[in-house]
């Protein structure tokens, strides 16, 4: 079954390879980034986010990078911007329907590592890293 799906994109895709375009590159390329996902599944699960809820909810995510990241994904048309004529303006950042999509399939993949990981004992002991973490600050 894998090896017809893998050649039914094969086949699928043909017409662009041979124009030396991959349909799928780019796409995947900025949801498997190091930010992208983190951005989808919290608005996946929280629906509507300003930007400031969303820098919140990511930790370790400059402001710089959260705003690179969103103006990505709302290109590929996975995240929706909304801006609101108000003083100071407000923007909400909410996922399109092929981002609920995509969300509904990243969450399956991230089960499935987890699962995978737990499976083979792969899992960090975070409270071993909690324990270096305090006594080597």
């Amino acid at each position: 079954m894998l090896k017809k799906n893998i050649q039914k994109y094969f086949m699928d895709t043909q017409p662009y390879l041979k124009r030396g375009y991959c349909p799928t590159k780019d796409v995947l390329a900025s949801i498997t980034d190091k930010w992208s996902m983190h951005c989808i599944l919290n608005l996946g699960y929280y629906e509507k986010m300003r930007f400031g809820e969303l820098k919140r909810n990511i930790d370790g995510i400059s402001p710089r990078m959260l705003s690179v990241t969103l103006k990505r994904l709302e290109a590929f048309e996975i995240v929706n911007r909304e801006e609101f004529p108000e003083i100071p303006p407000r923007v909400e950042y909410s996922l399109s329907v092929y981002g609920e999509g995509l969300a509904s399939k990243l969450v399956q993949l991230s089960s499935w590592v987890l699962k995978r990981m737990e499976e083979k004992n792969l899992l960090i002991n975070i409270s071993a890293v909690e324990n270096y973490n305090s006594k080597n600050q």
